[in-house]
């Protein structure tokens, strides 16, 4: 779109890019050029995004290596260093998109007007759905939360990216006081739903190896906790 005769306005789908003219070089030769040049970073950020998450996916983050990732996404390592400095780096911004997409779907049943105890059955599922996606996460919060607790967490949920879980707290408390459910602090039973959700992808190594487990009976027995959790959960509440 033209603006004048000296300026060129080219408008993307996420911002405006102000290009002036070149006397010597037509206006449209420099904003293809430009398009170009774009597409063609965009795309090889997403190869490189695509086989980062196939190899953390496999190997973990400790277990991940840049070469790992450069042969996955069919490029140089030098190339790869251009993109993403570092593997934390690269991992930082898998997490960030991720974990975009995680919490919104968990804050869904949080602030939703399920009853309790369906409202308790959802959430699990929906969490250990969640985890199986993408196991990596939970280790990841993990391991950055005990090495900078305080910038962490405040870059992870700031502003309205925190989990909304007064309202399930505040849920647990008025079925308490109705004498619905057993007395129960609500917050040790959201910590106990998210322990039982969270610890099987933690631990995963230990009791995989312990009980001889393939990836297929792994990912079976996981599965069943979608179930096996809330009704554990349930059971521990009813009166």
């Amino acid at each position: 779109m033209l603006a004048g005769e000296d300026v060129i306005l080219c408008q993307g789908s996420s911002k405006k890019i102000w290009l002036l003219q070149n006397p010597g070089i037509p206006s449209l030769t420099i904003w293809l050029n430009h398009m170009v040049k774009k597409k063609n970073t965009d795309t090889s950020e997403e190869k490189i995004l695509a086989a980062a998450r196939k190899v953390f996916f496999e190997k973990g983050m400790a277990g991940a290596r840049m070469q790992d990732i450069a042969d996955e996404a069919g490029i140089n390592k030098a190339l790869l260093h251009y993109y993403f400095r570092s593997k934390d780096k690269l991992f930082e911004t898998i997490f960030a998109e991720t974990f975009s997409k995680f919490l919104p779907k968990v804050n869904q049943v949080l602030d939703s007007d399920l009853p309790l105890f369906e409202k308790i059955t959802t959430f699990c599922e929906t969490y250990i759905s969640q985890m199986q996606q993408n196991p990596y996460i939970v280790l990841f919060i993990m391991n950055e939360v005990n090495k900078h607790p305080d910038s962490f967490l405040q870059r992870m949920w700031a502003g309205e990216k925190r989990p909304h879980i007064k309202k399930l707290v505040s849920q647990i408390d008025s079925e308490v006081k109705k004498g619905n459910i057993k007395k129960v602090n609500p917050i040790n039973l959201v910590i106990n739903m998210m322990s039982l959700c969270a610890f099987p992808f933690i631990s995963r190594p230990i009791w995989q190896y312990v009980y001889e487990l393939n990836n297929k009976e792994v990912q079976e027995l996981i599965e069943q906790r979608k179930k096996e959790v809330p009704r554990f959960i349930l059971e521990s509440i009813k009166k």
